[in-house]
């Protein structure tokens, strides 16, 4: 049991440290490069390459969650025992930050490097668009619920077999692709956290709205599943997992 749960963990910071360091990165590092300049179009893919790729690579282990929000949305769905909530959520936040720090010490090393936000979110003066705080608060919400709606549907009985990474890598690319003049995209409160302890000052202190969006999206979307979908397939949806990974 113990060397399942130590599987499961590590396979969650792997997740998310890959997801934070190659979205992140590739707004910190190519997207500010005009040499480079894959902008709006190429930060998008890159999350949701992130995603697909490490979908395939752990998501056996542990589901592949790699983000609280998607956590506490399968939790809500019956999708997520609760002996794993604590644990995966710790070990997410951590690959995020620890993702960050080696983010910092990569984009440091350029002379007259300026960190500026650093792919922190944030609303108001620190929005990308400089939208107010309602239309941030709305836009995670809705981001969220719709990514743990498709999440739940394509790993559900019923759904094609085995290509869930490629809805769901290819839904984290169209919210950012939407959202990131709002919010610079959060969708996933370790994903923010990270850069924002890096970024400091104000991203800091607008963290919790990247922390409360997109878990009561993620929430309201699995309650949502367990009325769209039949008990027993979402029971039975957690039993497979449980015995890919014995």
């Amino acid at each position: 049991m113990r060397d399942d749960m130590a599987r499961r963990i590590s396979a969650e910071f792997f997740g998310t440290f890959w997801l934070t360091f190659g979205g992140c990165g590739a707004a910190v590092l190519a997207a500010a490069f005009p040499a480079v300049g894959i902008g709006l179009l190429g930060v998008s893919f890159a999350f949701g390459l992130t995603v697909l790729t490490m979908a395939y690579a752990v998501g056996h282990i542990s589901g592949g969650h790699f983000n609280p929000a998607v956590t506490l949305g399968l939790w809500s769905a019956g999708r997520c025992a609760n002996k794993h909530v604590v644990p995966y959520i710790v070990a997410q936040v951590i690959g995020a930050i620890v993702a960050a720090g080696v983010l910092w010490l990569i984009a440091s090393g350029k002379p007259g490097w300026v960190p500026a936000g650093f792919a922190a979110n944030g609303y108001g003066d620190l929005s990308p668009g400089k939208y107010g705080l309602t239309s941030c608060l709305i836009t995670e919400l809705v981001m969220t619920f719709f990514f743990l709606f498709i999440i739940v549907g394509t790993t559900s009985k019923g759904a094609a077999s085995g290509f869930a990474g490629i809805p769901i890598g290819l839904a984290l690319t169209l919210i950012h692709l939407v959202s990131i003049p709002v919010t610079n995209t959060s969708v996933n409160p370790a994903r923010s956290t990270g850069p924002a302890l890096f970024a400091g000052g104000e991203y800091i202190g607008q963290l919790w709205l990247f922390w409360l969006a997109p878990i009561v999206g993620g929430v309201v979307a699995g309650a949502l599943a367990r009325w769209m979908y039949e008990p027993d397939v979402l029971i039975e949806t957690v039993v497979v997992e449980e015995r890919q990974v014995a």
